[in-house]
């Protein structure tokens, strides 16, 4: 786990994941979101974390284990190095979108 306290990395994991588990899952069942990203064994990298995250998403923090704090830290480093690889031009259509999107992050939403 990064230098963070628990409940810094709960805060900004829940910054970085814009998505809601229900929009998140709907997302993953597209073919966009299943175009992007490196296969491993037939499914993302990315969309695996997706589904993880819908998961961790819908535990109480109480409850979360170790393996989902581990994890939370994976998507909030993805989420900052991804968003500081912004491509120039229209970004609505854009593999990078979806693959950030496969993370629960869609920077097209506005804050």
């Amino acid at each position: 786990m990064a230098d963070r306290t628990r409940d810094e990395t709960y805060d900004e994991f829940y910054d970085c994941v814009n998505m809601q588990p229900k929009e998140l899952e709907e997302w993953l069942e597209t073919e966009e979101s299943k175009s992007v990203g490196d296969n491993d064994e037939g499914e993302s990298t990315g969309h695996k974390s997706g589904r993880r995250i819908v998961t961790i998403k819908r535990t109480d923090k109480d409850e979360l284990s170790d393996d989902q704090w581990d994890h939370m830290d994976k998507v909030i480093g993805y989420v900052h190095r991804h968003t500081a690889q912004r491509p120039d031009g229209d970004i609505e259509d854009s593999d990078w979108r979806y693959s950030l999107m496969n993370w629960g992050h869609d920077p097209c939403k506005s804050d």
